[in-house]
């Protein structure tokens, strides 16, 4: 790789003072009589631990449930597209360490990404609440580097498992504060940070820098030309430290990978695999030189097809290793581990979703509020609780994720969350299963968009900023998940009950007002 990782350790500060704060009271307590009953004590309680994490107790049918709370682990791809995976129907290549999981644990066929676009989407995942009312609802950036921060005052996921005893952990890509600000990641609860805090420049997968915590890490191996070092590669390499040092304590690890969004570039041996085997290529040709060269436009790629499987061969590859390193260390059957994507897949910088099919039968991409643009695959494995090979079409979303790990561990959240938690369908108990009475987006870029979901019709409206009383498109996904056939004059009453749902959906923002004009967007 050109650097040695093993040299950037990522030590919580919380760990470093505890592990200071036993050897300044063990040398304090060695001058004394106690010494000896301290010793005793530690002792002791190591016992009462170990028992407790022997104790069993029956979850399901066929569960036994450790003591210890769960690790969670949520792995968020980057524009992987709904047939993207070959578990969802994807063709032209496979995904057999992903595919592996889902024959281990829960496929979710009817589950719905937080928005079509990246920053927002991580909010929603985040904060449990959906784009009418969680903070970010669109890409907005802050020069130099990074995105409008969420507020110091909102109460994250990564706080409240915090809270509950986890150490927290995000590798990848942030976007939802820049470096220092109080939407900065260990700002918003987590420990450990090593990836990209701004989107833009997680556009390019040879960067100058990585932030590791509060530092930037200079990759002098990237300077010039030069590729020294595959961020993703380094990012994954962070992670398995991070699963590594946290395997003795309940963790809650956040891989927000940039695999598989623009700039499709991979490493020459992994290309080798691939070249030839997606006739006709595809040639993009991007920005190769200059002052904007890996400062966020994409670079040229000759091979686009055979880049952006070799992308995802490595991100096959990583979650594999991922759920190796759990086996290794004796913890995967007290782990839950979650697998989606953030959006629907891009058109950028020379991807071809019509050719591999990336969206499989649904209409819309990146940026679209049809299906194809929001609808995203999710896998879960839980060993003992959730049953493998499952499929469920549970319909459910980003801002339920919150609800969901609150209910697996145990703790309270604040009453202003939009989700629900889909934990008995996890367990397999459908009919104590709580469902939305409506799911909704909105999208401030292209002359603004929204939609609704509830039940099996979705409305849809473009060009909200235009604002005609026409334009809603309804759709009965029940017989149309392609959303081919607009019925909203076949049914006047469902319209009209669509336009009270999308007044009453969204809450007033002074920052992402809603109207044209307001912000640019860069992701």
């Amino acid at each position: 790789m050109g650097i040695d990782s093993a040299k950037i350790k990522l030590l919580p500060w919380g760990a470093f003072k505890l592990s200071h704060g036993i050897y300044d009271t063990i040398s304090m307590m060695r001058q004394s009589s106690y010494f000896v009953i301290f010793l005793l004590l530690i002792i002791g309680l190591s016992s009462c631990k170990n028992k407790g994490q022997q104790t069993t107790s029956t979850k399901t049918d066929n569960a036994q449930e450790n003591t210890a709370k769960p690790n969670i682990i949520y792995i968020l791809a980057d524009d992987l597209g709904y047939g993207d995976l070959s578990a969802y129907g994807q063709q032209k290549f496979t995904t057999p360490n992903i595919d592996k999981l889902a024959s281990q644990g829960m496929l979710f066929t009817e589950h719905y990404s937080g928005s079509t676009v990246c920053a927002p989407s991580r909010s929603a995942l985040l904060t449990g609440m959906h784009t009418g009312h969680t903070f970010v609802r669109g890409n907005k950036e802050i020069q130099p580097e990074g995105q409008y921060p969420i507020p110091d005052n909102t109460y994250t996921l990564a706080e409240a498992l915090k809270k509950a005893g986890y150490a927290t952990g995000v590798f990848g890509k942030w976007g939802l504060g820049y470096p220092g600000s109080e939407g900065d990641p260990l700002n918003q609860g987590f420990d450990t940070f090593f990836g990209y805090n701004c989107q833009r420049l997680g556009h390019n997968y040879y960067p100058r820098h990585l932030w590791a915590n509060n530092d930037s890490l200079v990759l002098e191996e990237n300077s010039g030309k030069q590729k020294g070092i595959y961020a993703p590669q380094l990012i994954h390499e962070k992670t398995l430290d991070f699963i590594e040092f946290n395997k003795d304590n309940p963790f809650f690890l956040y891989v927000a990978s940039i695999i598989p969004h623009a700039e499709l570039v991979a490493p020459e041996e992994i290309m080798q695999k691939y070249r030839g085997k997606f006739p006709p290529e595809k040639a993009y040709k991007g920005v190769d030189d200059g002052p904007e060269y890996r400062n966020g436009p994409y670079e040229s790629q000759k091979e686009t097809h055979a880049a952006f499987v070799s992308m995802i061969h490595i991100l096959d590859n990583q979650v594999g290793e991922i759920m190796a390193k759990l086996e290794k260390l004796g913890i995967a059957d007290n782990t839950i581990v979650m697998f989606t994507s953030d959006n629907g897949p891009h058109t950028e910088g020379g991807a071809d979703p019509d050719y591999f099919n990336s969206n499989g039968p649904l209409k819309g991409t990146k940026r679209d509020l049809y299906e194809g643009g929001i609808r995203v695959p999710l896998i879960v494995k839980w060993p003992g609780y959730v049953k493998p090979n499952t499929r469920t079409d549970h319909v459910s979303a980003f801002w339920d994720v919150f609800p969901t790990f609150a209910s697996i561990a145990d703790m309270e959240v604040p009453s202003s969350l939009d989700g629900v938690s889909f934990l008995p369908t996890l367990l397999g108990e459908e009919k104590e299963q709580k469902k939305h009475e409506y799911l909704y987006w909105e999208f401030h870029e292209k002359g603004g968009r929204q939609a609704i979901r509830k039940g099996n019709w979705k409305a849809v409206k473009y060009n909200v900023f235009a604002s005609t009383e026409d334009q809603m498109e309804l759709y009965d996904l029940d017989t149309d998940i392609g959303e081919e056939n607009n019925i909203a004059k076949e049914y006047p009453e469902i319209i009209e009950e669509m336009k009270l749902l999308f007044k009453e959906a969204r809450t007033p923002s002074d920052v992402f007002t809603f109207d044209q004009g307001t912000y640019l967007s860069v992701e």
